[in-house]
């Protein structure tokens, strides 16, 4: 490669971007299969019903579900009508201005996120958080935070803390 003034990976910074972008895809995908297996709904589904359970009346606008998740508006629509069609949640007019949308979780909704997260926690301790010493996952928590602070221009409204 011709030297164009980028500033390539070293052999040990390009091993642990490989390592991170292999066990974060390993990861995400262990997860989501383990929460369509035991409860038919995916991760994205599961955080989205996590988002809307921390919500007061369990409602939020679409447009800052959206942003929370940091998935496109369209693609949270598309999984909230799959969800909508599952009794999981209702979508709604915005009383505050009557111009948005929103999405409220049902009780059935709350009683799936109830019975899923206990397990949810377990696959993410078992295959995360037990597999890093407690220094490593404190260093990790501290990078991925700097990468959030650093791309958070790009999701202004994200409530990802």
């Amino acid at each position: 490669m011709s030297d164009t003034g980028t500033r390539w990976l070293s052999a040990d910074e390009q091993h642990s971007w490989r390592a991170f972008v292999l066990g974060s895809t390993l990861l995400m995908d262990q997860l989501d299969q383990e929460l369509r297996r035991d409860f038919r709904i995916s991760l994205t589904e599961y955080e989205i019903l996590v988002r809307l359970s921390e919500r007061p009346d369990r409602v939020m606008r679409m447009a800052q579900l959206a942003d929370a998740v940091c998935h496109s508006r369209s693609r949270v629509t598309h999984t909230i009508s799959r969800m909508e069609k599952a009794g999981l949640v209702v979508r709604e007019d915005c009383l505050e201005d009557g111009r948005g949308v929103q999405a409220r979780m049902t009780d059935e909704g709350f009683a799936l996120l109830e019975r899923a997260a206990p397990a949810h926690v377990e696959g993410v301790r078992h295959h995360f958080v037990d597999a890093c010493s407690p220094d490593d996952f404190a260093v990790m928590g501290r990078v991925m935070n700097a990468v959030t602070d650093r791309l958070i221009g790009a999701h202004p409204e994200a409530e990802i803390r």
